[in-house]
Parts: structure tokens; sequence; C-alpha cells
């Protein structure tokens, strides 16, 4: 058997592919290891922000209902074994080597991308393991996301914002129809909030395929005050739930989750609302607003969409004179994150994220110094960190943000044990 290293040596080497969008590859793949997307219950989201939130606020509930739930979500954090989960917990590396070598020889005789493999790993360990349910978020976009193979049973939408336009589109009418591809005949959707442009897209498809869809707002509802929130339906009412995670936005991915279980609960599942409760409120997901010790705040918003959020949670906190640390991968509307959250910041710190392209840190220096902000460049994360912590007062917020993997790197410098990312308190 291989070692994990080398078993994820072989994983990684297959982004040299780069991304593929289709079903084509990712059919052929299932189909050499029997199909175990067709023997799951299959809840699955899609979206530009919030996925993750929401995937886990749902693996929490079924865990504290006592129904055995199968998680996939991308990316991970520290070990790439959090990308897939059992009852909230993540596969050992033992159980990540032995998929990787069963799937190998069909993923080379099929050139299959990173993603199709891991998807791949996912579905046939959840049959395996023989789980009642299985959440799945997708990668990007859905139409052609390789877990779009699936047939789930209620589909559900995250916020929709401009995100992967190379590959999704320019518009948010053209994102929000590649997002609106997950939608299948006899699955219902539930929808968090969106646009108007963006609900007209989901509304079509939903007529299309004369399939119902829930909308925040009117088929659902949330209000939240400082650590509470309520959320309520057609047929149920949480009230006053202790909130684990921080941020209005967050309370809104956990409704989603809640207004979900709820509409399952009135068809094919036996649940009941405390259950739900106590998931919801046991539920986090580090890495997105997440504070650690010494007032040093991460959040893994990537986009303008999500920096736009943050924005909003700072001025709710009154947060100012930010220490903010910060890089973008090379894909990514920079100019338009760091424009949501340079009146916030005193000082910014400059560097690049560990992935293979990002954005030059001097362009992102040039940008802040021409709004008044004092600004340095760092090559090396840490190096960045570390100058914020010499530079801010006892008072004062230290923000990581612009890419998860910015977070993963400070976090892990942070922390030092991270080897297991727990997901349910």
């Amino acid at each position: 058997m291989a070692s994990y290293q080398d078993s994820l040596a072989y994983l990684y080497s297959l982004q040299f592919f780069g991304i593929k969008l289709g079903l084509e590859n990712i059919r052929k793949l299932l189909s050499r290891v029997g199909n175990p997307q067709q023997h799951l219950r299959i809840i699955h989201i899609a979206g530009t922000n919030g996925k993750g939130s929401t995937a886990a606020a749902l693996a929490g509930i079924f865990k504290a209902a006592g129904i055995s739930a199968g998680l996939y979500t991308s990316p991970h954090l520290h070990s790439f074994t959090e990308r897939i989960r059992i009852n909230t917990r993540q596969i050992s590396e033992s159980d990540a080597v032995e998929l990787i070598e069963e799937l190998r020889p069909h993923a080379e005789a099929l050139r299959a991308t990173f993603f199709e493999l891991t998807t791949a790993m996912a579905l046939l360990c959840f049959q395996r393991c023989g789980v009642q349910w299985a959440i799945l978020e997708t990668g990007m976009g859905g139409r052609l996301d390789a877990t779009n193979i699936v047939t789930p049973e209620l589909c559900l939408l995250t916020p929709i914002a401009l995100d992967h336009t190379a590959y999704l589109g320019a518009g948010l009418t053209e994102i929000a129809a590649e997002k609106a591809g997950i939608f299948k005949t006899g699955a219902s959707v539930i929808s968090s909030y969106q646009e108007a442009v963006v609900m007209s897209v989901l509304q079509q498809r939903a007529a299309d395929l004369q399939i119902s869809l829930l909308e925040f707002g009117r088929d659902y509802h949330c209000h939240g005050e400082n650590d509470f929130f309520t959320v309520s339906g057609g047929s149920f009412l949480l009230d006053d739930v202790k909130f684990s995670q921080v941020g209005e936005y967050q309370q809104q991915n956990f409704a989603l989750a809640a207004a979900a279980m709820d509409y399952l609960s009135q068809s094919s599942l036996e649940i009941k609302a405390t259950e739900i409760q106590n998931g919801l409120e046991k539920t986090c997901w580090p890495g997105r607003l997440e504070w650690l010790p010494n007032k040093i705040l991460l959040d893994g918003a990537h986009n303008p969409a999500g920096a736009k959020k943050l924005a909003v949670y700072l001025q709710q906190q009154k947060i100012n004179n930010v220490h903010l640390v910060v890089g973008c991968k090379a894909d990514k509307q920079a100019t338009g994150l760091i424009s949501e959250l340079l009146p916030f910041a005193c000082r910014v710190y400059v560097t690049q994220p560990p992935v293979d392209a990002a954005v030059p840190i001097e362009e992102i220096v040039q940008q802040v110094r021409e709004a008044g902000v004092a600004v340095e460049g760092y090559s090396d994360p840490l190096a960045a960190i570390q100058a914020a912590l010499e530079n801010r007062s006892s008072e004062d917020v230290i923000l990581v943000a612009g890419s998860l993997f910015l977070v993963a790197e400070i976090r892990a410098f942070i922390l030092r044990e991270v080897n297991s990312l727990v997901i349910t308190r």
C-alpha cells in the first residue's frame, strides 16, 4: 500500500490537468466502481459563498438526530481528509490512501481531474460506510460541476455573486443559470436570499422543470440579535437559537440548513425541532469569521461579495483600526475585495497566499497606498502576520482575509496543532 504522502502527491498531480467542466469523465469513472451515487439519498448545494457553512450545519443536525450522514466539501483548511467526513468526522489518512489507490487505475485511464477523483472518492466512501444521507457541495458552478452527476432529493442555493467569471460567465444572469443547473425534475429547491436578477433566473428554471422553489423572506425567515437568532417557516419555529458562529450572513446559512431539514421532515425524514436546534447550536465552521486568541480574526472572504459581508460584520461590531493581512489568488477580483475592507484598516500587510498563481504583492500595495493607508509587502505570509503582531497595540484587531489558503497558513502558525478540524462542539 502506498503511503499517504505518495497518494496525495499523485492526487495533487492531477491538478496539472486543470479544470475540465463536464460530466462525461465523472460518469465513466463512477460507472467503473458500481455507480455509488445511485445508492445515496443526497442534498446538493450550490452558490457562491456560504456553501461550506450550510453543509456543515446540515451535517451537525444529522449528527444531533443520530442519523448517519456523509459530508463532502472543498477546499480544505489543513488536511485533505477534511473534505470527506462521516458523521462530521474527517476520514483517516489510511482511508484516503485506500480510496485513492483503488480509483487510481480508472482515473489514469480516463485522465480524470483532481476534483473528479475526489468526488468519486467521497461518493464511494459514503456508499461503503452505509450513510443514510450524503451532503454534497459543488466545487464550481453547478451545471457542469462533477458533483452534478447525482440525483438529489433536495437542492439548496446559497447567495450567488460574481466569482469564477472566466468559467461561469461575466454577469449574474449567466452565473445564476450555471448554479441552477443542479436543479433536477422531482427535487425541490430552497434558496437563500438572492439579488432580484438571480431569483428571476432561479424561478424560471424551477418553472421549466415544474419543481417547487422555496425562497428566503417568503417561505422561511431568519432574524438575529447578538448571539441568538430565530428561524421560522411554514410549519416550524426555532426561537432563540444560541449561535456558535458570528455574523449575520452565517445565521442565514444556518437558517437555510434549518429550512432544508424542516422540509425533509414533512416528507421522508423523522427529525424533531429540538434536534435541528441542537445541531445548529453545536456546529462550527473554522476559518470563516473565526476569532483566535489575542484578537485575531480569520475570514476566508475571497471575492467582493464575501468581503462586503465581512465589512458589514466589522461595522456592526464597531471594529476599526484593523491591521489587515491580505493576499488573493490571481483569479479573484482583488481590487473590489480590497476596496471593501480598506475603510476599516489602519495598516495593511500584503502577502501572497500559498497557491500557484496569486495577485502580485505590488499590485495590491499600490492600490492600498493610493487610498492613503499605510502598507508593506511581504513575500512570506508568516512574516506578514509577525509584523502585524509587532505593530498593533493590545486593543487592535488583526484581520486575515482574501484567501482561504492564506487563512489556513496563518491559522496553523497561530494554533500549531491543526491535524484534526472539528466542526461540531
